[in-house]
């Protein structure tokens, strides 16, 4: 039975898995159902298992008949601290929890390809590692731990894809080189001095400077940041106060920086510690700057990227094997990729016409599931054609 076959056959179960773990989500860090799911297939296939590898994190390892190297496909679990808004049969069954990146359709999709694989044994030239790791969404992520456990000490190549609503189903993205952006996180408490609201002379309003240093730290991006050098500074919580007529004496300001470019990532942490502290030393406060270093830009090895294409465009056609755009979201497969050659790669999930329209981390999140099929495809193509090759 040829390979597409052999998928569209276990197709209908990868549903059902997606679905039933998008019924019961787990946060970053608390994976523990969904490992324990994970890990009782693999061992039902007769795979080397490894459970609550650096956390919650579960290794398959199937080694083929005949020898060869090792690649290894990676899967993300947790799901997002979102109240799912869906009213489908399908919808988080946990308040306050859902699937809202697809991790759930991620993990499913490489148990199909465990089982399709583990029929393959005989005719295998190398073995196959399945990594499925916690905790993607938050840093310093499920990746790192998983790497100081040896995950890839034995590995020639990784692959891993992301399901994309943004793209449509049906096409494939990906791009040679950093295409994902470093994701950075930063915080400024701003301490000022309290006081009547209609006595504002009195005081050092923190909310007027809060204002004030949100204003002025966008025009780092636009005005010292060389505008050929993708970079994002966003604000996206600013608490103060309590009070309509009281001026609050804290304020505080959390955001994100997304780079590509480790000197604009230096450049960018820089001016935003000293324009806050300028800011609030102009108006009589002060403050505490935090900038936490989060995962590094996603930077995909060239001779992958050939084999993307490559491989893409036998599966799905020329028209449908895309280059990617930079994507400004972070992920932790960046980390893999700095230990072994490797790709990282975009299936579209995207579909208006069967009402998948919402963005990744929104409260309607859902994709369109044929886009599993198409993830499986890719990841089972990359992964034979790399045995196939002589690049190892």
């Amino acid at each position: 039975m040829k390979l597409a076959e052999k998928i569209n056959q276990l197709f209908p179960q990868m549903i059902q898995w997606r679905r039933y773990l998008h019924q019961h989500p787990e946060l970053s860090y608390q994976e523990s159902q969904t490992a324990a799911f994970v890990a009782g297939h693999l061992q039902q296939l007769g795979l080397q298992v490894q459970a609550d590898v650096g956390g919650h994190g579960v290794i398959g390892l199937l080694v083929g008949d005949l020898p060869g190297p090792t690649v290894a496909l990676r899967a993300d679990m947790d799901a997002l601290p979102i109240q799912d808004e869906k009213t489908n049969e399908y919808a988080s069954q946990v308040p306050g929890v859902m699937h809202a990146c697809g991790h759930d359709a991620h993990t499913s999709t490489l148990l199909g390809l465990a089982y399709i694989f583990s029929e393959m044994r005989s005719t295998l030239a190398g073995s196959i590692k399945f990594i499925f790791q916690p905790a993607e969404e938050v840093s310093p992520g499920g990746a790192l731990p998983l790497i100081q456990n040896g995950v890839l000490d034995d590995v020639d190549v990784i692959f891993g894809v992301h399901l994309w609503t943004p793209f449509p189903v049906g096409k494939v993205y990906s791009k040679a080189g950093p295409f994902m952006a470093a994701a950075d996180e930063f915080s400024v408490e701003i301490q000022g001095k309290g006081g009547h609201g209609g006595l504002p002379h009195e005081t050092i309003d923190s909310v007027m400077i809060g204002a004030q240093l949100v204003t002025s730290l966008q025009t780092i991006v636009s005005r010292n940041v060389n505008p050929t050098e993708p970079a994002v500074v966003s604000v996206g919580s600013i608490h103060a106060g309590k009070s309509f007529n009281v001026i609050a004496e804290r304020c505080s300001l959390l955001g994100t920086v997304r780079t590509f470019n480790s000197e604009v990532r230096d450049q960018i942490q820089k001016r935003m510690k000293d324009m806050s502290h300028s800011i609030c030393e102009a108006y009589g406060a002060s403050c505490e700057f935090d900038y936490k270093v989060g995962y590094p830009p996603v930077s995909n090895h060239a001779k992958e990227a050939e084999r993307f294409f490559k491989v893409g465009k036998e599966i799905f056609g020329s028209e449908a094997t895309l280059e990617s755009p930079l994507i400004m979201a972070g992920e932790d497969f960046a980390y893999y990729l700095q230990k072994v050659p490797g790709i990282f790669m975009f299936v579209g999930a995207g579909n208006a016409d069967k009402g998948v329209w919402a963005p990744h981390h929104h409260p309607s999140f859902d994709i369109d599931e044929e886009s599993m099929r198409n993830a499986a495809l890719l990841l089972a193509g990359m992964a034979l054609d790399y045995f196939e090759s002589n690049d190892f």
